[in-house]
């Protein structure tokens, strides 16, 4: 396997339209790389590039070590595994995992043992005979995904390969990618818009917008400390509620004012958060879901952190339940509670005091894409 490095990579198409701004990443032998974003950010424009499908405008891209700027994809080394499977549909199973393998002249016996055995590692082995369109979705991805194995690639890359698939196989999907690349110890790029893909896959994410990079960490550290209020708002389902505000300096007590009341700024930000307390005091606070709860029925301390709010859409889910929520001044608020809470039971319309687990509270400047304050 192989390092992969991009260096002040841009991507500017005819016309002007700058697809890939400044792209800079260093990806580790054996690691796995997930690029994610909305529609449109770059991303698959990035993975083509490294894969030599899309030319680079400017920049440097290297696979373990050797500059790639100008060399044609066969020879890059790599395997990609695309959206569509990309399956030849007159071919059996066995011929597309093996057809790469026949361009380069191995032996049969070779081809044979080396497609069996990612066969049998992807589960396959008895649908070798058949033709795509007599497979399910499910095993059309895997024999993709058998094609780029048997090839001993340098590197993977994986081009949104599980966006055809239904919700439930597109789970056991993700846990068979992440299997393979722990089983190959594989350097992996993935694409992907689906949120829940990129953090149970990658060991680290690369979150994107409008071609450029706006955060690149372990899931985790994404989820927990967001570089701004895009990568807060685009990472956890239900996403991240927003409510704008101001803070308020009460006798050496600082205070976040939501406008229909305030909810006490934490010791741990009250320090960097003082400075913006003149002119307007403008800030925007950031709480997931599961950090609000009915305060009669809160894990957590509720003193003094609490808004009036109104009930609009209750969502069960089994053992949680998704309450939709408003306060005068914001009508769009996610609630992600126990469903087993007692004396809980939501109701279309119901007025509820609602506690804010402070302490697990975000501060963002003003504006879509203001950038982390605490």
């Amino acid at each position: 396997m192989a390092t992969v490095d991009l260096e002040h990579v841009h991507k500017t198409y005819e016309g002007g339209f700058e697809a890939v701004r400044d792209f800079n990443l260093a990806i580790k032998e054996h690691e796995f790389i997930v690029l994610v974003g909305p529609s449109g950010c770059g991303k698959s424009t990035t993975l083509r590039m490294i894969a030599g499908l899309e030319e680079i405008t400017s920049g440097k891209i290297s696979i373990g070590g050797k500059l790639m700027n100008k060399v044609p994809p066969k020879d890059r080394d790599i395997a990609m595994v695309f959206q569509s499977y990309a399956l030849y549909p007159h071919m059996t199973a066995f011929e597309n995992m093996a057809f790469a393998l026949k361009l380069r002249k191995l032996p049969t016996a070779t081809i044979t043992e080396k497609v069996r055995r990612a066969a049998d590692v992807l589960g396959i082995g008895s649908e070798l005979d058949k033709r795509p369109k007599q497979l399910s979705g499910g095993q059309r991805q895997r024999v993709a995904l058998g094609r780029a194995i048997v090839r001993e690639p340098r590197c993977f890359l994986f081009d949104e390969p599980l966006s055809n698939l239904d919700a439930k196989l597109r789970v056991e999907m993700r846990a068979e990618i992440k299997r393979l690349h722990l089983a190959l110890g594989s350097t992996t790029v993935y694409v992907t818009h689906d949120q829940e893909e990129a953090i149970t896959l990658g060991d680290r994410v690369v979150v994107m917008k409008d071609g450029v990079v706006h955060q690149c960490a372990s899931a985790l550290d994404i989820y927990r400390r967001p570089a701004n209020r895009f990568v807060a708002g685009f990472l956890g389902s239900p996403p991240m509620n927003f409510f704008d505000g101001r803070l308020v300096d009460d006798g050496g007590r600082l205070w976040f004012d939501e406008g229909t009341g305030r909810l006490p700024v934490p010791g741990r930000a009250a320090e960097a958060l003082r400075a913006r307390t003149g002119a307007d005091g403008a800030v925007v606070l950031g709480v997931r879901p599961e950090a609000l709860a009915p305060a009669a029925s809160a894990r957590f301390a509720t003193a003094y952190s609490r808004l009036a709010m109104k009930v609009w859409l209750v969502q069960p889910l089994g053992a949680t339940i998704d309450v939709y929520l408003q306060t005068e001044r914001h009508g769009h608020v996610v609630a992600h509670v126990d469903a087993s809470a007692d004396g809980y039971t939501p109701g279309v319309g119901d007025t509820l005091s609602i506690a804010v687990d402070m302490e697990r509270a975000h501060f963002f400047a003003p504006g879509n894409d203001g950038i982390a304050l605490a």
